[in-house]
């Protein structure tokens, strides 16, 4: 009992001296990976703790590798337990020859609660696409298009604990308006919208819609740079600053509710464009592949969740949607994920919209 007491309070270094010394990790087989005394001292004790060998191997290099930090033997137990369980669902899942993959990342070891308060926000009323404003013409669209190839898509983000993905699809979508437009990248300010934005019907850290953000910037002057006004991952004061202006909204542009061959057209003709959708538990895990489902909704109620669609495409005959997500680039893939086209796959459709710049 001693030992493990001591161990606790090793932890947090513990892990951080594992991961200096650690160049990969085996996802595949990570038992039998030794990568340094640290970490084998690691495992050992969390052996000792919650006596599952396999998994209680795996378990410690995924917290070292994600540089977890557990404060007690009880909350080691939780976690690992949890970890398991998300363990389990992810290779049942697998074994199903679906269009996609789950894997382990650094949510493993939340449950799907935990998870929805962290990252997501509360569903939210996208009023704004009931009818679209979008001008269509006879162009043919290219059987696929990824912007990542023209330079302008921003690099993925991580919104930390902190329900403000709407921020993120918001600077997103300006980033690349802006390197397209000026042909030079630029990082703007979530935190502004965070902080400043309420007035337009967003909820800070609780949820938002970018269609009302592209609003506020247009109204309230023009959005600060991220390195004037940097993000904090919580709801703060209003700072915004006239002279740290880094973009101007001079008008957005919505899609109609639900059309999805408006929303190709200028994925494929403008920029990318910012969407929602509904998150449902298991989409955390989401490692590679198209991404379907008949358990999320498709209304704007649903929708709890916003990202930046970049691009589209065709994989194994399925036709996707492109996405760039806010949760880092270590989840998913590089940060990215394909999401059914043609079904309104989750409200995918419901509350998208792009700006246009100054």
């Amino acid at each position: 009992m001693l030992r493990f007491s001591l161990l606790l309070l090793l932890l947090p270094g513990l892990f951080a001296a594992a991961l200096a010394g650690m160049s990969t990790f085996a996802d595949d087989n990570p038992i039998r990976q030794v990568v340094s005394d640290d970490l084998h001292e690691l495992e050992n004790s969390i052996l000792q703790v919650v006596g599952q060998i396999r998994h209680a191997l795996s378990f410690a290099r995924f917290a070292t590798r994600h540089r977890k930090r557990y404060e007690s033997v009880e909350e080691i137990k939780q976690r690992f337990q949890i970890f398991v369980d998300n363990l389990k669902m992810i290779r049942s899942h697998n074994k199903k020859g679906l269009s996609y993959k789950l894997g382990v990342n650094e949510f493993t070891d939340l449950t799907w609660d935990e998870f929805r308060r962290d990252k997501l926000g509360a569903a939210q009323n996208c009023s704004a696409t009931t009818k679209g404003n979008l001008k269509l013409t006879n162009d043919i669209l290219p059987e696929t298009k990824d912007w990542r190839e023209d330079g302008i898509v921003s690099p993925v983000k991580e919104q930390g604990k902190c329900g403000s993905c709407w921020t993120f699809s918001t600077t997103g979508a300006l980033e690349a308006a802006y390197a397209q437009a000026f042909g030079k990248g630029i990082s703007l300010s979530e935190q502004q919208l965070v902080d400043c934005a309420g007035a337009f019907n967003n909820f800070g850290c609780h949820g938002g819609l970018p269609s009302q953000a592209f609003e506020y910037i247009k109204f309230n002057g023009g959005l600060d740079t991220e390195e004037a006004y940097p993000y904090t991952a919580k709801n703060g004061i209003c700072k915004f600053s006239q002279a740290n202006v880094g973009v101007k909204v001079i008008d957005s542009v919505n899609i109609t509710l639900g059309a999805e061959d408006e929303l190709k057209y200028a994925v494929a003709l403008v920029r990318p464009v910012s969407v929602a959708f509904e998150v449902i538990k298991g989409f955390k895990q989401y490692k590679s592949g198209v991404y379907t489902s008949a358990e999320c909704g498709n209304t704007p109620m649903d929708v709890n969740h916003a990202v930046l669609a970049v691009g589209y495409g065709v994989e194994n005959g399925i036709p996707y949607w492109l996405i760039k997500n806010s949760w880092g680039a270590d989840w998913g893939d590089s940060g990215y994920f394909k999401m059914e086209m043609g079904k309104n796959m989750c409200g995918v459709a419901t509350c998208a919209s792009y700006p246009v710049v100054a």
